[in-house]
């Protein structure tokens, strides 16, 4: 396959990009300017369109999604009713069921592009049924999606019986990413506890740690920073990361002054989510309101790989969603405000190679010997995709048409161009 004349997220326009065998053969301007392709590339006339490496989600549920009314609506719209009805909705659970949605999602997730996914899965079932299903998922979709699991103590590692022996049942079984929850143990003692215990498993096996770490409103939720110690004292830099981390927004700054640095000594990663903390933080305060998202301008600006991610869709913490990680950068782009024009690529960076740095993945972006993953996206830009959330016009793995949808032709403000509006309509 050769793409041609397209538009990268870094700016550089009239680039051609050939496909060889599953991976990028070759990436620059007219590339066969002075001989005429092989007879047989495909040739795909990218007309200045934005060409980008694959979207990423760093951070979601898959055992959770698709499962909105089940058993019941979340009438408050708040964390602690959703966690409540999703504990009401694990002995419903059938495996078969649990595959069909997560494979659902999966079709989803690939006609936008989005062609990688860390999941956390719920440990705290001694049927491990949400850990087969999604092992099981995550063989039919290899062909066409990377989907990493994370071994997710959803009732807190030493709060939830047996918590512990299912983690190590579930790595056992495949997962490859150890996870936790450390303020949700019942005492912060407890939870610095848990962090320990789980980064010195990690260590011992050789694996990743992603820990749901200060999903709260209380500034002295500060598992962060004990996450942070025990990587540098496990020698687990590079290795480990900090999801949702919504405490910082409330914390002092000069504790933040000094927790920043530690992040970034420690080489932690940050996962923020968006639509799920703007929608879920605050809920106590009257007004003004806390937007309760991390601080991502300031953790970037200090040089700590940030990403963002969808968390959930259509389950019971969030009834909306649809696998669209230009939705979430967009919000993360207001919330954090982050309008510089730098800023806005950031965001857009954030659900591409940030993300994908923070699962690790081998050979991803758009340089000759990467992988042949990427898509096609109906904008001139990458912030002008945020603003816009194109179609995708072709989505493409291992030099494989995965999905395509036909440009629109008139859209306002599409791309700059004036739209075609038939003005008789008016009358």
């Amino acid at each position: 396959m050769l793409i041609r004349n397209a538009t990268l997220p870094d700016g550089r326009t009239g680039v051609d990009l050939l496909v060889r065998d599953g991976r990028i053969a070759a990436v620059g301007e007219q590339l066969f300017a002075h001989q005429s392709p092989p007879t047989d590339v495909e040739i795909v006339d990218a007309e200045g369109w934005l060409l980008s490496p694959p979207f990423v989600d760093a951070h979601f549920h898959l055992d959770a999604a698709l499962s909105y009314g089940l058993p019941r609506v979340n009438a408050s719209g708040t964390l602690l009713e959703g966690i409540a009805l999703w504990g009401e909705l694990k002995p419903l659970l059938t495996q078969e069921a649990l595959v069909e949605r997560a494979l659902q999602y999966c079709d989803w997730a690939v006609a936008k592009g989005l062609l990688a996914i860390r999941s956390h899965v719920d440990i705290c079932d001694e049927r491990l049924l949400a850990v087969r299903a999604l092992l099981e998922v995550k063989r039919q979709v290899a062909p066409y999606l990377d989907l990493q699991l994370v071994a997710f103590p959803q009732d807190g590692l030493l709060r939830a019986p047996g918590a512990m022996a299912n983690l190590k049942r579930a790595l056992d079984l495949g997962v490859e990413v150890v996870g936790g929850i450390p303020h949700f143990e019942r005492t912060s003692e407890q939870g610095a506890e848990s962090v320990r215990l789980l980064c010195e498993l990690a260590a011992e096996r050789g694996l990743p740690v992603d820990m749901h770490c200060d999903e709260s409103d209380d500034p002295l939720s500060r598992h962060i920073e004990t996450l942070a110690f025990q990587t540098r004292r496990l020698g687990l830099e590079g290795r480990v990361t900090g999801s949702h981390l919504t405490s910082m927004h409330s914390m002092d700054n000069y504790y933040v002054s000094k927790l920043i640095p530690l992040i970034r000594e420690a080489g932690v990663q940050v996962v923020a989510n968006p639509l799920i903390n703007i929608t879920l933080q605050g809920r106590h305060d009257s007004y003004p309101k806390r937007r309760g998202m991390t601080r991502v301008p300031e953790l970037m600006a200090a040089g700590v790989n940030v990403a963002f991610g969808h968390d959930c869709v259509m389950d019971p913490w969030y009834s909306l969603g649809s696998a669209d990680m230009l939705e979430v950068a967009q919000m993360g782009l207001h919330v954090a405000q982050m309008t510089s024009q730098a800023q806005m690529q950031a965001c857009f960076d954030a659900v591409t190679v940030n993300a994908a740095r923070v699962m690790g993945l081998v050979d991803y972006g758009l340089t000759p010997g990467c992988h042949a993953d990427f898509l096609l996206l109906q904008a001139r830009s990458a912030v002008e995709a945020i603003r816009l959330r194109p179609p995708r016009l072709q989505v493409i793995r291992r030099g494989r048409r995965l999905a395509s949808t036909p440009p629109v032709i008139a859209t306002l403000g599409l791309a700059g161009r004036p739209a075609q509006v038939d003005w008789t309509l008016r009358r």
